[in-house]
């Protein structure tokens, strides 16, 4: 490609990427396998005292039967439900939603969300505007019913604008499978709606910014994640970035991110977490949640 490390840098904060050559079929599902594997041992939790698995994917195996179900089967879990969101970028976000609105109805007491994608076989290697961006992940969580009120998930706001559909895509039928967005559009809108989703979804529990312990963003761009920090006047020690490691990894993004920012020791008992994310639909979402 007509580009260089510099020019990558500067204009997405972007060093390194994770690419799996050579991608199996059912890559998507041995990705997001591996993550539930660890976020369960992390757990303590047997498998098959899961209720249900949900997996936030735009780069499934299959049509059907769905990457969940697939992850299901490989972790020898039996008796639980599994599906799949497709929300692109705000995948994991809007899972959490789907999952706390399960849990809240009580239809599971306990739910595997993963985050999979393996981008790289949907992009087009001679698109620097595209390619550079991207790499392979997944990540997971472990979600239960609590009779302690005051922790977890607090809020969630999901929205979608149809009017941007086509400014970010993947095409299913009589066309390549390739990835295009057209990214200052993109940067526009994840610019505005990132810091609203987490606005509206502090206002439906009465919190404010000031509140806000720390937030991870999905990880697009730096200089997107940048704006959303300043807009909400968060300092930057209050805005997990980790990027830099592993590109837009898409729905993977903010499990990775989490896991960092946890294992490192910035989230401690009872700090407030703000998440919002943003991806093609389009797709937006804001989550507050008491750890």
């Amino acid at each position: 490609m007509d580009t260089n490390d510099e020019w990558i840098t500067q204009r997405t904060g972007i060093k390194e990427r994770r690419i799996w050559d050579n991608a199996p079929a059912d890559a998507a599902s041995e990705l997001g396998f591996k993550a539930c594997e660890k976020a369960l041992k992390k757990a303590g939790i047997d498998a098959n005292t899961i209720d249900a698995v949900i997996c936030a994917t735009f780069t499934p195996d299959n049509f059907f039967p769905s990457t969940a179900a697939l992850i299901a089967g490989k972790l020898g879990i039996k008796g639980a439900f599994a599906f799949d969101i497709s929300a692109a970028c705000a995948g994991f976000t809007y899972g959490l939603s789907v999952a706390d609105g399960l849990v809240k109805s009580e239809q599971a007491k306990r739910i595997l969300l993963v985050g999979s994608e393996v981008i790289s076989r949907s992009l087009d290697f001679s698109d620097r505007g595209s390619c550079i961006l991207f790499g392979d992940a997944a990540g997971a969580v472990v979600l239960e019913a609590s009779d302690t009120g005051d922790k977890g998930i607090l809020s969630c706001v999901n929205y979608t604008d149809p009017l941007g559909a086509e400014f970010l895509t993947l095409p299913a039928w009589d066309k390549k499978n390739i990835l295009a967005m057209e990214g200052q559009k993109i940067y526009k809108y994840a610019c505005k709606l990132m810091p609203e989703m987490v606005e509206k979804a502090l206002a439906k529990i009465n919190m404010s910014v000031a509140d806000i312990d720390l937030l991870v963003p999905h990880q697009a761009n730096i200089r997107i994640i940048e704006s959303v920090g300043e807009r909400l006047g968060l300092p930057a020690e209050k805005v997990v970035i980790n990027l830099q490691k592993f590109g837009n990894t898409s729905s993977a993004t903010i499990p990775l991110a989490l896991e960092e920012a946890w294992n490192s020791g910035r989230i401690k008992d009872g700090d407030i977490i703000a998440m919002t994310s943003l991806g093609g639909g389009i797709t937006a979402s804001g989550i507050i949640i008491r750890f």
